[in-house]
């Protein structure tokens, strides 16, 4: 597995990560002894970042992610994980808090689920509007300093944001859905600022959450618990248009004696993003670690534009009252 640097502050991650959200939250049900296994081959086959969150379960996530790395070389993995949304320890939700007192107190809370005593990348999962970004990077920067979290990142950060909060302390990472149905950073700054500031770019969702996999046909095929059954691009219209493009993505993908996964893959990699697909089955894992060995020439770019161009997803990407908790 090809190592890269993330961004320019010294963190160096796999090309691609795994996404271990849906082995505790929002996508149907969970097999602890699949996650564990699934954890285990990936690291395996050399995905050194785990990406996780306090909010996945919540703290669930966190706590599986520190049974499968019991007893291994700690410095062999990056874990990664988020803060800014304010849980009480029994799991009630708040909503946003990116104060200073909160992300240091959720940060000691990951570092005892996750039985580390450090974190190697600590996101702002979401920019708290009645927070200034800058007290919240103001208390990542007392963890580093005080050894408990080692690189530091955002989440769903418009460009404005992102430079406020490097300005502060210096960003390795900014997390954002991305792919080839989501391409929003392409056009509103914050790829141009990345690339400006030396900040890599964590793409989750690469897959477009499962859509580009080529594997979904019907809305019907989610449990009743998947929390896309209520997301826009998979309703109704919407999800009849996003099939026409899955499907001439997988034209292409059979030209090249890929599948549409890797092809999805293989083209956000080809981008300079670590790609953190998630997944909780060896199977699709396996298909998802075989994309980075794959090669994009300029011709596979210019037939991959042809079909899906920027913006050619149908629906937001989130529902409406998920869209209001994006900064933008």
């Amino acid at each position: 597995m090809e190592l890269r640097a993330l961004g320019t502050q010294g963190l160096h991650v796999s090309a691609e990560g795994l996404g271990c959200m849906g082995m505790s939250a929002f996508y149907g049900a969970t097999d602890e002894t699949e996650s564990l296994a699934t954890i285990a081959r990936a690291l395996e086959l050399g995905v050194t970042m785990l990406d996780t969150a306090e909010g996945y379960g919540p703290f669930h996530n966190e706590r599986l992610i520190g049974k499968a790395l019991a007893g291994r070389n700690r410095e062999d993995v990056v874990i990664a994980t988020k803060t800014g949304v304010e849980f009480d320890d029994d799991g009630t939700l708040h909503g946003f808090n990116g104060s200073p007192e909160y992300i240091h107190r959720a940060a000691d809370r990951s570092l005892r689920h996750l039985g580390t005593d450090h974190i190697d990348l600590y996101y702002l999962h979401r920019i708290d509007p009645d927070v200034p970004v800058e007290e919240s990077m103001g208390a990542m920067s007392e963890l580093v300093a005080a050894g408990k979290i080692r690189y530091v990142g955002v989440s769903e950060a418009a460009a404005a944001t992102i430079r406020r909060a490097h300005a502060v302390h210096p960003l390795t990472a900014v997390q954002t859905e991305y792919s080839l149905f989501e391409r929003g950073i392409e056009g509103d700054g914050v790829r141009a600022t990345l690339d400006e500031l030396g900040i890599g770019l964590v793409a989750y969702s690469p897959l477009g959450r499962g859509f580009l996999s080529g594997a979904i046909t019907s809305p019907d095929q989610f449990a009743a618990d998947d929390f896309r059954r209520t997301d826009p691009r998979f309703q109704g219209e919407n999800f009849a248009s996003n099939l026409a493009v899955v499907d001439a993505v997988r034209r292409l993908a059979e030209e090249k004696s890929v599948t549409p996964s890797q092809l999805a893959l293989a083209w956000v990699l080809h981008q300079g993003a670590v790609a953190i697909p998630g997944t909780k089955r060896r199977r699709y894992l396996e298909e998802n670690v075989a994309a980075t060995g794959i090669t994009i020439t300029e011709q596979d770019i210019a037939e991959i534009e042809a079909v899906a161009p920027r913006g050619v997803a149908s629906g937001d990407r989130y529902s409406a009252d998920l869209m209001q908790s994006l900064n933008g």
